[in-house]
């Protein structure tokens, strides 16, 4: 199991590099494209959809993405020069929809509608006919949106190191748990969580802002301190990281009551894609949100 998960680990990493590294941005607004269509099947195929139904719609959610995509004009601009790919973002008219409606509706369910889900380990009526489908469809193209406008305004740098927050908060929450959690955090929908755990991700996921504001240009953290201040990074990293553990919860209650341990085995040794970026849904349309207005 550890050498299947290596060698999907440096898979992954050598695709990642090889489209951070291309010089226009097309191989990564592919990438993107397909991660988040790959984790709408998944999603898809844990809420009362079918087999053929998740098919469909995650081919359809993947010809939507890449239309958009390639409706942007001018992106395929001159190496390391972002101000062209922001241009070519905001001359697009769907965008307008995405920053006034997607993102913030997005938003408005993990702020609102997914802590009381969790609270009551029930989505009630929200999970009734097609509505989880929309649901599923409203977060991952706000995620999607999210991803896109921060590697079209500030470059693969601000991208890679929000992700990077994540992964820092997870896997603090990780091995702080397994060292000193005693405390269940949410026994009844992942009882591995522990609260001594959650405690340590908010730590990382604080530290590294400030450490990326400080030490890596073009990073997220540094791109928000320059925008908000060096006192917003405290606030910021704790609700980041408070949502990361919300996305990832919000996955676990899909997967019990779906039954499965995995949201699928498309990444051998590492389950799902949906499993890698459960943390990124709640994270990405807030963190564009807290960089972009105002």
């Amino acid at each position: 199991m550890l050498k299947q998960r290596l060698i999907t680990a440096t898979v992954l990493l050598l695709i990642l590099g090889a489209a951070i590294m291309a010089p226009g941005p097309w191989p990564m607004l592919v990438l993107l494209a397909v991660m988040i269509s790959c984790a709408s099947w998944e999603w898809l195929r844990l809420v009362p959809c079918g087999q053929a139904c998740a098919l469909i719609l995650a081919l359809g959610l993947l010809i939507l993405m890449g239309g958009l995509s390639a409706s942007l004009p001018g992106a395929q601009p001159a190496t390391g020069v972002h101000a062209h790919w922001a241009t070519a973002l905001h001359q697009s008219g769907w965008t307008h929809a995405f920053e006034i409606l997607v993102l913030p509706l997005a938003v408005l369910f993990w702020v609102v509608a997914a802590p009381r889900i969790l609270w009551r380990v029930d989505a009630g009526a929200l999970w009734q006919g097609g509505r989880p489908v929309v649901l599923g469809g409203l977060l991952l193209l706000a995620t999607w949106y999210a991803l896109v406008w921060l590697l079209m305004h500030h470059g693969a740098g601000a991208l890679i190191s929000l992700w990077a927050l994540v992964w820092v908060a997870d896997s603090a929450a990780y091995f702080a748990g397994r060292a000193w959690g005693r405390h269940k955090l949410a026994p009844r929908i992942s009882p591995g969580k522990t609260r001594e755990g959650a405690l340590a991700g908010v730590a990382a996921a604080i530290l590294w802002l400030f450490a990326t504001a400080a030490w890596w240009p073009g990073s997220y953290g540094e791109l928000l301190m320059l925008k908000r201040g060096w006192a917003v990074l405290l606030p910021a990293g704790l609700i980041l990281a408070v949502w990361s553990i919300l996305g990832d919860l919000f996955e676990s209650l899909l997967k019990r009551r779906a039954g499965v341990k995995d949201s699928s085995q498309l990444l051998p040794g590492h389950g799902g894609v949906y499993d890698r970026i459960d943390a990124v849904l709640p994270v990405a349309p807030l963190a564009v949100l807290l960089l972009s207005f105002g």
